[in-house]
């Protein structure tokens, strides 16, 4: 490049000057370019890494000779046998893990049918049987106390029943009466074997609900006190109140305040056969509210109390775990009873006959004795 003439006189630059500059300036890029090389020569190259690593393989592999010899020079010369290297029996067999089993589908459940059970046969029910003929197996109440007793005791002789234990007569023989017997010779009555007779009072009408004193009554408890016989007395009630039942026990008391009377005051109601009866629309709580009314007036009085009635009548119609304080006087004309709770007298004939009553005669049987209670 050339410099303009007027440079060196405008400037105070000589070319000297501007000449050792430019020899400066190419010795520092000669030297810089010289340094440059030499790192490049100190840097090792892709290939010789690999170079290098393989020739530490070798050196280590030369090195191990010495430690772990050849096989060949393991077996020369050995006198190991082939079963020495058979080291996997010392290792215990791996058991293989049981293949999952496959469980059954679930069926759906089937549904059972109850068991059906023979009530006849359960211990469980009684048999009740009605005025129309229909049966019906009742649940024996756990609650109600049982009767105790062992019909293979009981001895019919001549149509009359007697109960013996330990080879002794310890029942008494009765009979029920009323105007239906007509006339009745008490004293043959005494001489036949009866111990006791239950006479009725009266009667409240099952229509008209109007009482009634039974027309025989008085001549029969006079006669049959006289003849020696033990006396008990019973009333048809059909009263639908309970001041209707405190009316007619106090008709009975009104009646036997003059005799002695023994044997139990029995209340007895019951269903009219053939026909309707003021009764029939009480519900079993009613029926059993004005039965306690009675035998309560009667025994407030001082009188020994019986509740009369069949089976059915004492199981459906009145609720007995209300009256368990009351005896029982069980109507049932068969050879042996079957009715499963307590009782103390159980009418057992209604086709009897008895020297001293013309037509039939009811018989009865009681396994305690009033007279002595």
């Amino acid at each position: 490049m050339r410099l303009p003439e007027d440079y060196e006189e405008r400037s105070g630059i000589t070319p000297t000057i501007i000449s050792a500059v430019v020899a400066v300036t190419l010795f520092i890029g000669v030297i810089l370019a010289v340094v440059l090389m030499m790192n490049e020569q100190k840097k090792p190259s892709p290939n010789q890494n690999i170079q290098a690593a393989v020739s530490a393989t070798v050196q280590t592999q030369s090195n191990n000779k010495s430690q772990y010899p050849d096989t060949d020079e393991l077996v020369t010369g050995s006198t190991l046998s082939p079963k020495d290297f058979d080291f996997w029996d010392m290792y215990p067999n791996q058991t293989p893990a049981p293949a999952a089993t496959q469980m059954p589908e679930a069926k759906p459940e089937e549904t059972q049918e109850p068991v059906e059970t023979d009530p006849s046969k359960d211990g469980k029910h009684t048999l009740i049987k009605s005025a129309n003929g229909k049966e019906e197996w009742v649940l024996i109440s756990p609650y109600l106390p049982k009767h105790e007793y062992d019909f293979t005791k009981l001895v019919c002789q001549s149509n009359i029943m007697k109960y013996y234990e330990d080879g002794k007569q310890v029942s008494y023989v009765g009979t029920d009466i009323s105007k239906y017997q007509d006339y009745v010779d008490f004293v043959k009555l005494k001489k036949a074997g009866i111990d006791f007779v239950m006479i009725r009072v009266g009667a409240r009408g099952y229509g008209s609900g109007q009482i009634v004193i039974d027309e025989y009554f008085l001549d029969n408890i006079k006669r049959a006190t006289d003849a020696g016989l033990e006396v008990g007395v019973y009333f048809f009630s059909q009263a639908i109140t309970v001041e209707e039942a405190v009316e007619e026990a106090n008709v009975v008391l009104e009646n036997i305040k003059d005799y002695k009377v023994s044997y139990p005051v029995a209340f007895d109601m019951e269903h009219v056969d053939n026909d309707t009866a003021r009764i029939d629309n009480l519900t079993k709580t009613d029926k059993t509210t004005i039965t306690q009314a009675f035998l309560d007036t009667i025994r407030l009085a001082g009188y020994k109390t019986v509740i009369y009635g069949e089976k059915e009548w004492l199981i459906k119609e009145i609720d007995m775990s209300k009256l368990t304080g009351y005896d029982v006087w069980l109507a049932q004309t068969e050879d042996i009873p079957d009715y499963p709770y307590q009782f103390t007298m159980w009418q057992y004939s209604t086709n009897a006959t008895l020297d001293g009553i013309a037509g039939y005669a009811n018989l009865n049987i009681s396994f305690i004795d009033y007279a002595e209670k």
